[in-house]
C-alpha cells in the first residue's frame, strides 16, 4: 500500500485538507495517479485530486475521504514533462526525487532517494503546473513558516508564540483591513506595511507578522475586559465580545480561487463552504437565510470574493457530497441553508408548544415569538409559521 510509504493528510469533514500554520494553496489539478516505479510495493495511486500548496503536495481520494502527501522539504529535484512525439501519446508526467528512508518511507531527511512520478491524466497544462511547482519550490515558504520578525514578536509578548496562517492569501483574508485601522496603535506594524507593499515577495513574508499582532490585539482585549470586569457595564463588555468575535473570524486563510483551483473551482469551494457554515449555523439555531452566509463568507475570503450565482452553485453541489449541512428553498421563494439532522417535525412541535400556551391563545403569536423560541431570525421564523399553517 501507498499509504505505508506517504504520511497521511488530515481532512475536514467535507474532504478540505487541513491546512498546516502558514500553509496556503497554490495549484489543485484533477484525475492524478501516483506512481514509484522503483518501490514495487508501492501501489500505483489512481485518480485522485491533486493540490500543491507552499508546504506538501496533497494527493486527495476524495471518494474515500483520504488522502496522503509529500512534503516539499523532502523535495531533492523535479524533472519537468518530456517532449517528444512518444509523449504527445500518452499522459504527461512530472517526475520528482524525494528523499526516503531505507524502507522506502518519504520523509524531510532520509539515507536514499526515490522517484514519484506525477501522472496528470486529467485536462491540465502540465508546463504551467510544472512552472508554478518550480516557483514554490524555489520560495521554499516552509522554512519560512514562522516568518520575519517572529522571534522578535515572541520575546515581546515574554517567549510565547501567537499563532496565525501565512502567505498572501491568508494577508488577504481580511486580518490586513483589521489590521491597516489599527496601524497607529502599533508602531511596529507602520514599518512591516511600508515594506510588505513595496515588493510583492516581501508582502507574503510579512502575512504571518500581521497574523500575529491581529492576535495580540485579540489578547489585550481580552486581558481588558477581564481587568475592568467590576466597573464595565453590560454595554461596553458586549462591544468588547463582538470585538473577540470579529477578530477570531477575520478570515479564512487559504480561500479557494480559480486561479489556484481552475476546472475543480466549484467543487473545492462547496467543500469549503461547508465546513465554514458549521459554525454560523450553530449560531443561528441551525438555519440562516442565504444571503447572510453570503456576506458571512465573503467577508471571511477578504479581497477574493465570489458571485451570488457561485454561492448557488457551490450550495447545489453538496447533494453529490457526504456533507451534513443542505440548501432549502421555502414556498414563497427563500433560501436557506439548514442542517440535515434539523427535521421540520421537531420544529412544528415547537410551534404547536408555543401555540397551545393560554397567553398564545387568547392573543396569538407573530414571527417574533416564533424567532424567539426557535432562537432563529424573524424573517426564517415566519416562513415555519407559514409552512406548519399550510400543514394544518
Amino acid at each position: 500500500m501507498a499509504g505505508k510509504f506517504l504520511p497521511a493528510v488530515q481532512l475536514t469533514g467535507s474532504g478540505r485538507p487541513i491546512l498546516q500554520p502558514g500553509e496556503v494553496e497554490c495549484s489543485l489539478i484533477a484525475t492524478v495517479d501516483l506512481e514509484c516505479e522503483e518501490n514495487p510495493n508501492f501501489s500505483p495511486l489512481k485518480s485522485g485530486v491533486l493540490v500543491l500548496t507552499t508546504h506538501r503536495i496533497l494527493w486527495l481520494n476524495q471518494t474515500e475521504n483520504s488522502g496522503v502527501f509529500i512534503p516539499l522539504a523532502s523535495v531533492i529535484h523535479a524533472f519537468p514533462p518530456k517532449k517528444s512525439i512518444k509523449s504527445m501519446f500518452h499522459s504527461p508526467r512530472v517526475r520528482i526525487q524525494v528523499s526516503s528512508s531505507a524502507e522506502g518511507r518519504i520523509g524531510e531527511k532520509g539515507s536514499r532517494s526515490a522517484i514519484i512520478t506525477l501522472v496528470l491524466r486529467g485536462k491540465s497544462d502540465p508546463e504551467s503546473f510544472f512552472g508554478r511547482f518550480w516557483e514554490v519550490l524555489r520560495s521554499r515558504s516552509w522554512e519560512n513558516s514562522e516568518g520575519p520578525g517572529g522571534s522578535e514578536v515572541r520575546e515581546k509578548e515574554g517567549g510565547s508564540s501567537v499563532g496565525g496562517g501565512g502567505g498572501r492569501s491568508s494577508m488577504m483574508a481580511g486580518v490586513s483591513g483589521i489590521l491597516r485601522k489599527e496601524q497607529e496603535m502599533w508602531e511596529s506594524t507602520d514599518k512591516s506595511l511600508h515594506d510588505a507593499f513595496q515588493d510583492l515577495n516581501a508582502l507574503m513574508s510579512k502575512a504571518k507578522e500581521m497574523v500575529m499582532l491581529a492576535e495580540k490585539m485579540r489578547l489585550k482585549l481580552l486581558a481588558g475586559s477581564t481587568s475592568h470586569s467590576d466597573t464595565s457595564n453590560d454595554e461596553e463588555m458586549g462591544s468588547k465580545q463582538e470585538m473577540q468575535d470579529w477578530l477570531l473570524s477575520v478570515g479564512i486563510a487559504s480561500p479557494v480561487t480559480k486561479e489556484s483551483a481552475g476546472a475543480l473551482y466549484h467543487q473545492q469551494l462547496s467543500r469549503q463552504l461547508a465546513d465554514f457554515v458549521k459554525l454560523p449555523l450553530e449560531r443561528a439555531g441551525g438555519m440562516i437565510a442565504l444571503i447572510d452566509i453570503y456576506c458571512l463568507f465573503n467577508r471571511a475570503r477578504g479581497t477574493e470574493l465570489i458571485s451570488p450565482e457561485d454561492l448557488l452553485q457551490a450550495c447545489a453541489i453538496w447533494e453529490k457530497f457526504d456533507v451534513p449541512v443542505m440548501l432549502r428553498k421555502f414556498d414563497s421563494g427563500v433560501m436557506v441553508i439548514q442542517n440535515k439532522t434539523q427535521s421540520d417535525e421537531e420544529v412544528f412541535g415547537r410551534i404547536k408548544t408555543l401555540v397551545l400556551k393560554q397567553e398564545a391563545l387568547r392573543t396569538g403569536i407573530n414571527a417574533s415569538d416564533a424567532a424567539m423560541t426557535l432562537g432563529i431570525a424573524p424573517a426564517l421564523a415566519k416562513e415555519h409559521l407559514l409552512t406548519a399553517e399550510s400543514r394544518g
